[in-house]
This record gives structure tokens, C-alpha cells and sequence, in this order.
């Protein structure tokens, strides 16, 4: 021990805390390792301090005349969080990510002129030319990467921007410190991560047992039996927590379902804007909610201290994952609980993710071939689209994947191919698509252990490699009892499955055509009105109907069907003063058109046919706007001898997936005089599964 370090570093903790306080186990280590110029990666549990440490190091190495420190994070969440805790040990820090736009002149001022201790950002800017400059103008003092397994791709939350920090690591001098923390990795991710900050790493690791987590599992088949139990529940449990779910949708209902049954929820994912997330995130704080429904954007380094509960409404793809987001709660108070629901979907949600973690090798070398082909003037992540039918965010991530292993490049914001030929990294990618179902079979391994005598804190820290043979003494499996009951109660369940069918899904309609070759302008006009879409295809209740109708023998959608279509049109026809249902027409079948004229029967209005297809290539058989577009555009026309068109009408179909169908036949009947263009649709089928983060 390093008496001088251990009796600067002592001082500054207990100006923070007290004069009673001291270090936590393996604190002031990681902390000599880093000021001892050694490369140091701190696997410890959440709650245990890892920021402490960078705070730490800075000021002393600040104190000696040392550079800037460079905290790498995916946290934007957190960032003003530490900005405050930097601030009171007296450091000057910058935030600089997303939020903040552009990277002003005097930051970089400061920055240059060495008046900034530390500068928090996300690994996007520090690649982001203004911060390049910095980095090879200013002395580095301290290069820190928080969630340092985001680097690995073995690890369960890779991010490919994160990647490139390894080429920041070996480029750093020697005399530079580079500190890597992280709650969440196993032996794999560690190996992998000791490969890239070198051998000689020390490794700050210790016990990842959180004794103050009661864990229950609850076996919940049906998503309207975890809405009820939820409902029933959360009301009894103390403070304020947060719902996981896997899906931006999810979220939504959940928290809107939650609110109606008097409980103060709001729902948190990425595709709400900064000012919503902000506001929620100051509302879960104060503890005026709640509950918080988010997906994983509300993950890694969420900073309160008395989250009382956390409950996943599905069950995540690996204990990685599972550990780290039940790790937001309890880290200040004694007991905090964490229910994990089981349901029958949550395994086919798993394996979408999974299977499309990487691009395929037809993906990847069409995207190639279409960087290759405009060598000399570069093309967009737009322009690809025209060159190759496969899905933009499929499209976005192969270009990613070849940007990082070096066969393109971004220039502004175009790309062009690299010296490196084309070659696809199949045995890598699919040893760890093979890791991940392996995880995931670890995944229901664990939700087995309900009811059996296993403990099921040790379970997780087990598969994380914490060999601890101790057990929590407080899950149900080590009491031998539940305090919470997994059964609910029928009128609970009833109102949920009530709640569950009336949920509906808006076609909100598409503003820009995906190249101006269609009409001459970029803009639709005129637009559709924002329609309705009765169900999620496949889901309990009507998605389910919707999927039996399609492919029963013989097809058609039920009574059952019409009767609610029949329920939630009316409205929509005396509001808008409706006249005529129509419908999408298909060479194929005559299913969507006999249930629009039974839902126009049911409305009392006529069903008049006004459009034809004259076109056979399905639109399922085409993955990107452009191809969508094209396709739906030279398929349909306006019928034959129609004469007049009704001033406004419903437009009937039974899937909707990209709206490029919809959208076409609402603006052929739009420019033949319609005023008013109704989209309504059975089913939404499109392929996020309702957003992602």
C-alpha cells in the first residue's frame, strides 16, 4: 500500500461522507492501480462505488498537474447526476452528448486551455470531430469507460459505437491511465475485456450478492392474468419502482392501463422525446409516481437510491440483463423487492432478438456491394434503400458492422468502401448467437427454480461466476413462502382481459414519399387521416381471431370480428359523417372485401368497390420503403367506370405492416375527389414488435 496515495485518497472520502467513513472492500485498490499508471477494470456489484473511484483519481492527478479525465458512458441519464458529484469534491466538468448538440467553442476552450477536470460524454461524440481535436490536443490525465462490457461482444448489452474504443485503448500511451467499470460480467466477457486493455490488467472483482433484493418468481401465462396481478398488487407494495418490458407498446398500454386502475404510472422508452424522458425520470426521483413502465433505456447506472420494486413484465434473454436492471432497486434502502413474470411469449421475443443481432451475409454483402458500386461519390444510409430491398434498420446495421471491421467508411454522411475486401465473420457471429441461446436457456433454468429449494440470489450471482456459496435467506424458496400471491383474483382478471380488447393501435398516416420519382414531390398530399388498427397480429384477443380467419379453411374473419370493427367504426362514421366503406382488393382472395361489406352492413352505410390490383408481386415479399412503395404504387389504380367517388370513406384492410399499401390506395382515392380517407386494418404486423430500445 501506497501510505501518500491511500492518505490523499482517505481525505477526500471523508470530506464527502464524514470522518467516520472509510473505503469499501477493494476500493482504494482500484484506486492505487489507476494512480499507479496500470490499465484497471473494477467488476463490482451496483451500490458499490465504481464512480467513486474515477472522482477520486481525478482530483489527485488534477492536484498533481496531471490532464483532462475522458468518463466514456452510455448513461445521458446519469450524466448530470455525476456532474454534481464531480462538482462536489471541486472538480470543473463538461457534459457533452446528444442533448447538448453541438460541442460549443468555449468547452472546447476550456477544455484546450486545461480549465476542465473532467468530461463526461457518450462514445458517438468522442468520435465526433470536434472531440477527435481535443483528444490529440489536450493531455489525457485519466481515460475512463464506464459499462466497460459494452465493449465485448460477448457481453449482453454490446454496442457496436463502443467497439471502437478499443483502438482509443491501444493507441493511449502507456503513461496514461485507462480505467474500465462495470456490474455485469461473467468470466467470458472478462477474458475478453482483459484481451483488450492488455494482459497486465488489474482486475478489481468481488462478491455481486445484493442481500437487500427479495426475488419472486411468478408464473403468468397470459399477459391479461400480469396486468391483473400488477393491478392487484403494486398498490401494496411500499415507495415507488419501475416496470421492464420488452417492448415500446408494452409500455404504453401497461402504464395506461395502470392509471385506470388508479395507480400513477408513465410509461418510458426511446421513442417518447428528451423532454418526456426527462420529465419522468423527475417524477420516478421525487417519488411523484409509482411506478415507471420502461424498457431498457431506464438500464445501466439509473441513479436512485430507494427504488422499492422492480417487476418485468417479461422475462429477459439472459441473467446478465436480469441482474443488472433488478439492480436499480434497493441500493439505499434494506428490503426491496423484484418480481420476475413469466409468460408464454417471452421466449419467441427472446429469439427475434437473438437471430437478429447480426446481419446476414446476403444482408451485409448487398450493402457492400452498394457502397462499392458508388466508390467515387459516396452514398447515404437513404440511398442504399434504392439499391437494396431489405429493411432500413437492417440496412443501418450492416453498414455499421462494415464500418467496424473496416471494409467501409463514413465521411459527413456518406460511405465509401475501404482497401479491406468483403468478408463475413460467420463463425464468430454465430458462436455468440450460440452463446446467447445458451443464456437463455440458463434464463428458464432459472424461472424452473420456483418452488424448489434453491436460492435464487445465488442462482444469478452463480451464473455470473460468483462462486459464492451463500444463500440470500429471504426469496421464497429460502423461507419457504411468498409474500406476495402469484394468483389473482377473477374480477382482477376480468377487467384486464376487458382492458386487453379494447385496446386499439393508430395508423398514423405516412407524410413523405421515400423518393420524389413517385409524384414529382417529396410530400404526400393529400394525407390519409390518422385510422385505426383493431388488434396486434397474433396477440391474445382479436390478434389471435385475426390469425385464425387469414389462414383457416375456409378463411374469413368471424362475427366476432365485425361486431367489434362494426363497435369501434361508428363513432368514426357519426364524427366524420362517413358515407362508404371500401377496401383494399386483391386477386388472391375475397376475405377482406366480404368482411368489409358485412362491417358496412353493420354500419349501415354502403360498400362500394373503387380500387383494383393490377399488380401480383405480395407486398410481404418486399422489406424497405422504397421497394414497398414502388411496388404498392404500380399495383394498384382506381377501378374501371367508378364515376363520382364518395366525399369520405373508410378504407378496409386486414394487415398493415409498412402502410405503404394504405397509403397508396388512400391517396389514389384522394386524388380522384375524395375528401376524407379513413384507413382501418384488423392487424398490425409490422416487424419491431411494437419498438424496441
Amino acid at each position: 500500500m501506497d501510505q501518500a496515495i491511500y492518505g490523499k485518497a482517505l481525505g477526500i472520502v471523508k470530506s464527502l461522507y464524514g470522518e467516520n467513513e472509510d473505503f469499501r472492500e477493494g476500493q482504494y485498490e482500484a484506486i492505487e492501480a489507476v494512480l499507479t499508471h496500470k490499465r484497471t477494470l473494477i467488476v463490482q456489484k451496483t451500490g458499490w462505488g465504481k464512480s467513486l473511484v474515477y472522482f477520486v483519481c481525478t482530483k489527485l492527478l488534477r492536484e498533481s498537474g496531471k490532464g483532462l479525465t475522458i468518463v466514456v458512458s452510455p448513461l445521458i441519464a446519469l450524466m448530470e447526476n455525476q456532474r454534481r458529484a464531480a462538482q462536489s469534491l471541486g472538480l470543473s466538468c463538461e457534459i457533452v452528448n446528444s442533448t447538448t448538440n453541438d460541442i460549443r467553442a468555449e468547452q472546447i476552450a476550456a477544455m484546450k486551455a486545461g480549465t476542465v477536470d473532467l468530461v463526461l460524454t457518450t462514445p458517438e461524440k468522442l468520435f465526433s470531430k470536434e472531440m477527435e481535436d481535443v483528444r490529440e490536443s489536450v493531455d489525457i490525465g485519466l481515460f475512463v469507460i464506464d459499462e466497460a462490457h459494452c465493449i465485448s461482444d460477448w457481453g449482453y448489452d454490446f454496442r457496436l459505437e463502443y467497439s471502437r474504443l478499443n483502438r482509443v485503448i491501444n493507441t493511449m500511451p502507456k503513461t496514461v491511465p485507462v480505467l474500465g467499470t462495470t456490474a455485469t460480467a461473467n468470466d467470458r466477457v472478462v477474458e475478453d475485456l482483459k484481451k483488450q486493455f492488455g494482459d497486465d490488467v488489474y482486475i478489481s472483482r468481488g462478491p455481486l450478492m445484493r442481500k437487500s433484493l427479495y426475488i419472486q418468481i411468478l408464473h403468468l401465462a397470459t399477459p391479461a392474468e400480469r396486468y391483473a396481478w400488477m393491478a392487484q398488487n403494486i398498490p401494496k407494495l411500499p415507495g415507488s419502482g419501475i416496470v421492464y418490458c420488452l417492448t415500446q407498446r408494452d409500455c404504453d398500454n401497461i402504464a395506461d392501463y395502470l392509471k385506470r386502475c388508479g395507480v400513477s404510472a408513465l410509461s418510458y422508452h426511446s421513442g417518447k422525446d428528451a423532454e418526456e424522458t426527462d420529465a419522468a425520470e423527475t417524477e420516478l426521483r421525487e417519488n411523484n409516481i409509482k411506478v415507471l413502465v420502461a424498457t431498457v433505456k431506464l438500464g445501466m447506472g439509473y441513479d436512485k437510491g430507494d427504488i422499492a420494486f422492480v417487476i418485468h413484465y417479461q422475462q429477459p434473454s439472459n441473467i446478465v440483463a436480469y441482474y443488472q436492471q433488478i439492480g436499480r432497486a434497493g441500493r439505499n434502502i434494506d428490503r426491496a423487492y423484484t418480481f420476475l413474470m413469466c409468460g408464454n411469449e417471452d421466449t419467441q421475443i427472446q429469439d427475434y432478438f437473438i437471430e437478429t443481432a447480426f446481419p446476414t451475409e446476403e444482408e451485409a454483402k448487398a450493402v457492400y456491394d452498394a457502397v462499392f458500386s458508388h466508390s467515387e461519390e459516396g452514398i447515404s444510409t437513404v440511398s442504399v434503400g434504392k439499391y437494396v430491398d431489405i429493411r432500413r434498420n437492417r440496412s443501418d446495421k450492416a453498414l455499421m458492422f462494415l464500418e467496424n471491421e473496416g471494409m467501409v467508411i463514413k465521411e459527413r454522411s456518406r460511405y465509401y468502401p475501404t482497401a479491406k475486401p468483403f468478408v463475413y465473420n460467420r463463425e464468430h457471429y454465430e458462436s455468440i448467437k450460440s452463446v446467447r441461446h445458451e443464456e437463455q436457456r440458463q434464463m428458464l433454468e432459472f424461472t424452473k427454480l420456483h418452488g424448489s429449494d434453491k436460492c435464487l440470489s445465488r442462482f444469478v450471482v452463480n451464473c455470473l461466476d460468483d462462486p459464492t456459496t451463500e444463500k440470500c435467506g429471504i426469496c421464497p424458496n429460502c423461507t419457504g413462502k411468498a409474500l406476495f400471491p402469484e394468483k389473482v383474483s377473477e374480477g382482477y382478471l376480468t377487467a384486464a382481459q376487458r382492458f386487453l380488447k379494447s385496446v386499439i393501435i393508430p395508423i398514423t398516416p405516412r407524410l413523405q414519399w421515400p423518393d420524389k420519382t413517385f409524384t414529382g414531390s417529396k410530400n404526400i398530399e393529400p394525407l390519409n387521416h390518422e385510422g385505426i388498427c383493431l388488434s396486434k397480429y397474433g396477440d391474445p384477443g382479436y390478434g389471435t381471431l385475426v390469425r385464425k380467419g387469414k389462414y383457416s379453411e375456409p378463411a374469413g374473419f368471424g362475427a366476432e370480428l365485425v361486431k367489434r370493427s362494426v363497435q369501434v367504426l361508428r363513432p368514426v362514421v357519426e364524427q366524420h359523417g362517413i358515407t362508404a366503406v371500401t377496401c383494399v382488393p386483391s386477386n388472391r382472395s375475397r376475405i377482406v372485401q366480404d368482411f368489409a361489406e358485412k362491417t358496412a352492413e353493420g354500419l349501415g352505410i354502403p360498400f362500394t368497390e373503387l380500387l383494383a390490383k393490377r399488380g401480383t408481386t405480395q407486398q410481404k415479399e418486399k422489406e424497405n420503403s422504397f421497394f414497398q412503395c414502388d411496388n404498392a404504387y404500380t399495383s394498384f389504380a382506381l377501378k374501371d367506370g367508378i364515376g363520382d367517388v364518395p366525399e369520405k370513406v373508410i378504407l378496409i384492410d386486414d394487415i398493415v405492416d409498412s402502410k405503404w399499401t394504405i397509403t397508396v390506395c388512400g391517396y389514389l382515392l384522394s386524388k380522384a375527389g375524395c375528401q376524407l380517407v379513413f384507413p382501418f386494418a384488423l392487424a398490425d404486423s409490422s416487424e419491431n414488435k411494437g419498438g424496441t430500445d
